[in-house]
């Protein structure tokens, strides 16, 4: 039977935006991110992060750092005894230094890549389902895959809330302070009450 989920960027949506991650100490979890992901999983909501990693392409650090921040990350989360099902990355760039990753891909947010993969894997209906992050290329992807899209205010969200969401078709089902304020709203929708 097929599910909704709750897809996360990475960058501005469960860590401060810092560029990129080019260092182990550059990542640091924004406020009650742990907590926000628990109320999802304590109510068997499948919890994605689908972030795109240009980093790789542009050669700015190598794979090994990648697996070391998300090894990180979900250490930290594990704290609060809050887990992600499964981390979906795109390391492509069309004008990626290194040749492997140097690629129009479909998996490069805003294309829906990552999301139908997540989709097939783990039987999801990505019709019910929810994106949540801090750029427009979050909510132009939730658009073209059906699920609603959460703008957050942290990272990049404000000032793409004001100076790029204006000017665009597609705008978010919700904007919220942060991701627990995501979270709270998407419970509501979801007719799931919050303890």
């Amino acid at each position: 039977m097929n599910r909704p989920a709750v897809f996360l960027d990475r960058d501005g949506t469960i860590n401060e935006q810092m560029g990129y991650i080019n260092h182990l100490t550059r990542f640091q979890l924004l406020p009650d991110v742990g907590k926000a992901i628990r109320l999802l999983n304590d109510r068997e909501i499948p919890v994605f992060v689908t972030t795109n990693q240009s980093g790789l392409a542009r050669g700015y650090f190598p794979d090994s750092l990648l697996e070391e921040v998300h090894d990180l990350m979900i250490q930290q989360l594990l704290r609060d005894g809050a887990r992600i099902d499964e981390i979906y990355i795109c390391p492509h760039h069309p004008e990626a230094k290194e040749e492997r990753y140097r690629l129009n891909c479909q998996c490069r947010k805003p294309k829906t890549g990552l999301f139908l993969q997540a989709a097939s894997e783990h039987s999801l209906d990505l019709g019910k389902s929810f994106v949540v992050g801090d750029r427009w290329s979050d909510l132009k992807a939730a658009a073209a895959c059906g699920a609603q899209g959460v703008l957050v205010l942290t990272g990049y969200g404000r000032g793409d809330l004001q100076y790029i969401g204006p000017t665009q078709k597609v705008q978010p089902s919700y904007v919220a302070e942060d991701l627990m304020a995501a979270v709270c709203w998407i419970l509501q929708k979801l007719d799931v009450k919050d303890d």
